[in-house]
């Protein structure tokens, strides 16, 4: 009896700790129609849909010394889907530079700011210098470019960040990877 006992609270404990180590949404926006032509559709951006809900994230699944993620395509040249200029040093960044944007738990409200990332993907690896916020807390307006909030797994990446990788420019734009800092 005191055997069962102590495997059911070590199971308990076990699910408990698993359990809090997932990353849930933290709440749920409520798409609206982009106005006129307003939402950027620079490397094939997904636009907000009106009255379709999106989660959000204020966490990031936990970060270990290989942290799966999905690398995304992003321009953070002025003009690109970006929209805005980047959070760590306000300035626009050329898609020839090695540069990423992540998701709104991984950017830990700018601690990676300025500092490099190493991302396992495509049998390379490739140093990359965070430089902006994927936001997975908000979207859908002027601000986000009448993008969708980002999910809570993404390593957004220039051009440079791909080709570093070896990948060929028509598999650019959604990819599985691992990266450490």
């Amino acid at each position: 009896m005191f055997l069962a006992l102590m495997m059911m609270l070590s199971i308990t404990c076990l699910t408990t700790t698993i359990e809090a180590q997932v990353c849930s949404p933290s709440g749920r926006l409520k798409g609206k129609k982009p106005p006129g032509d307003l939402c950027n559709h620079h490397n094939m951006a997904e636009c907000c849909k009106e009255g379709r809900f999106y989660e959000t994230y204020t966490c990031s699944p936990p970060v270990s010394k290989r942290t799966e993620a999905i690398l995304t395509l992003n321009s953070f040249e002025k003009g690109g889907e970006g929209g805005w200029a980047s959070q760590c040093d306000e300035k626009f960044h050329s898609d020839k530079t090695r540069v990423v944007a992540l998701s709104t738990g991984w950017y830990n409200g700018g601690k990676r700011c300025l500092k490099d990332i190493t991302i396992y993907g495509y049998g390379r690896s490739v140093k990359a210098k965070v430089v902006d916020q994927c936001d997975s807390t908000m979207g859908c307006d002027d601000e986000h470019s009448y993008q969708p909030p980002c999910r809570n797994d993404i390593v957004d990446a220039s051009d440079a960040v791909w080709e570093a990788l070896g990948v060929p420019k028509a598999n650019w734009g959604w990819m599985k990877v691992t990266w450490s800092d």
